[in-house]
């Protein structure tokens, strides 16, 4: 298999950094992106987790002032890491989004919310970000 002039890659490879360290603008190529890229892209994650973290902690509105952190005090018990997974409540195996529905529309006494909401998506990121760092088991109870 023929491969590129390995001093034909380190020339462009010293290019980019010689233009970076002079303050040019380098446009990234589709599958390479760059520290602000990760910066803002970690910067976005967090606003949305933000989002959720007030809105499982009264934020979210019931008919009767229930609220998620009533029963799952930082999200601690919910274990996002396990779903999908069988749920005995709903009968079936679930993702983690209908589990908060199940909630929303039980101890909440409210309406669900589309799992493509951005408050469920908010919810399921803080409730993720909670458990960071815990292996994934899905279908473990």
């Amino acid at each position: 298999m023929k491969r590129g002039k390995p001093e034909g890659r380190c020339a462009a490879a010293g290019a980019l950094a010689a233009a970076i360290l002079l303050g040019f603008a380098v446009a990234a190529s589709a599958d390479e992106f760059t520290r602000q890229d990760l910066e803002r892209w970690q910067g976005e994650y967090m606003a949305v987790v933000k989002k959720g973290e007030a809105l499982f902690h009264g934020g979210l509105k019931s008919t009767n002032t229930v609220s998620c952190d009533q029963c799952h005090p930082d999200a601690a018990d919910i274990h996002p890491e396990t779903y999908p997974k069988f749920q005995r409540q709903l009968g079936r195996v679930a993702v983690l989004g209908e589990m908060i529905n199940w909630c929303i529309m039980n101890p909440l006494q409210s309406k669900p919310l589309a799992l493509d909401d951005p408050r469920m998506v908010a919810l399921q990121a803080y409730i993720t970000f909670e458990r960071r760092g815990v292996a994934l088991a899905p279908g473990k109870h």
